[in-house]
């Protein structure tokens, strides 16, 4: 079963993400997405390297954002791919079976493309505005997670654990767990305030 929060870590330099990263697993996460885009490809390679030993330390996932090969190098957990990222099938050819391989999606359209993917988890959003991400696709609101969710129930789809993302606040979990999302990617909240995350975790744990 796959964590209920992930972590997307956040920094400029690699210093700014390994001391995020640790306050975050250090404060109960067991999850974490290595996100950087300011770094070179051989800097990122330097820093997976770290918080995979951090991560072990901690006996937590590591997922590697967009980098598949360094996802492949690092022997990491899995990797996270967006929509204009490599393909979960040439992902799952590099990776193999056992990785985890998780898409981005901010309509119903790539809702059903990752399900026709199988990728494992589905990233969507963004719930509201968030500065983390420089190019922000359309804001979907409660409402849009609402009518996809309903969609799919009411298709009959199946279809793998839905995190929302983007902007997500304390106060939006329950209704997010109401409508039937699995869990939460978050990034600002919990580099902010790494203290939330018992708390996160004790609002997520009642719904299965």
């Amino acid at each position: 079963m796959f964590s209920k929060i992930q972590y997307i870590s956040q920094g400029n330099t690699a210093l700014e993400q390994e001391t995020n990263i640790r306050n975050a697993l250090q404060a109960g996460a067991d999850w974490i997405q290595l996100r950087w885009k300011e770094g070179n490809e051989d800097q990122l390679l330097t820093l997976a390297i770290c918080i995979k030993q951090l991560c072990f330390q901690y006996g937590a996932k590591l997922i590697i954002n967009d980098h598949v090969h360094i996802a492949k190098a690092i022997d990491a957990t899995g990797v996270h791919l967006g929509l204009t990222d490599s393909s979960i099938l040439d992902a799952r050819l590099l990776l193999g079976s056992k990785k985890i391989i998780g898409g981005t999606a901010n309509s119903l359209s790539d809702v059903q493309q990752r399900i026709a993917e199988n990728c494992d988890y589905i990233g969507l959003g963004p719930l509201r505005f968030t500065s983390t991400k420089e190019k922000l696709s359309p804001i979907l609101g409660f409402t849009g997670y609402q009518e996809i969710i309903q969609n799919l129930r009411t298709e009959g789809t199946d279809y793998p654990p839905i995190f929302a993302i983007g902007g997500i606040l304390l106060e939006d979990i329950t209704l997010l767990q109401e409508m039937g999302i699995y869990g939460v990617a978050l990034s600002g909240l919990i580099t902010k305030q790494p203290q939330l995350i018992q708390e996160l975790k004790n609002k997520l744990e009642w719904i299965l």
